[in-house]
């Protein structure tokens, strides 16, 4: 039996202060509907992601700002880092781990966010 992880909500406070957020780390906007006064759909998918972010009202009965440590798998930690910066997205330095090397970013609620870099377990990384 397969099952896979589609779709994440993540609670926010300002839709659309959430969504440029978003665009601006690089999210594609796959959709943005408003079905009622109380609820609204911003629908966010990482570049090359099976998985999305969903931000809105009336989606999640979590507090704004109340997710720790939602992970992003990259390809380059210094090139990840290097653009996000260059997007004007505040970040950490990168941190170089034995399981991997990271860098760290949280939206304007507070939902933090870790990008890692996978160590080259080919290469004789620790495990």
């Amino acid at each position: 039996m397969d099952m896979k992880l589609e779709l994440i909500m993540v609670p926010v406070t300002d839709v659309d202060e959430a969504k440029a957020f978003y665009e601006k780390v690089g999210f594609v906007v796959d959709h943005d509907h408003t079905v009622s006064d109380e609820i609204r759909f911003v629908q966010l998918t990482p570049p090359g992601s099976a998985c999305s972010i969903a931000v809105g009202r009336g989606l999640t009965e979590m507090t704004p700002g109340s997710l720790d440590n939602m992970q992003i798998v990259i390809a380059d930690a210094d090139e990840t880092h290097a653009d996000l910066v260059s997007r004007g997205v505040e970040v950490s330095d990168v941190q170089d781990l034995a399981w991997g090397r990271f860098i760290h970013f949280a939206d304007p609620d507070g939902n933090r966010w870790a990008l890692q870099q996978l160590p080259d377990w080919s290469a004789g990384a620790a495990t």
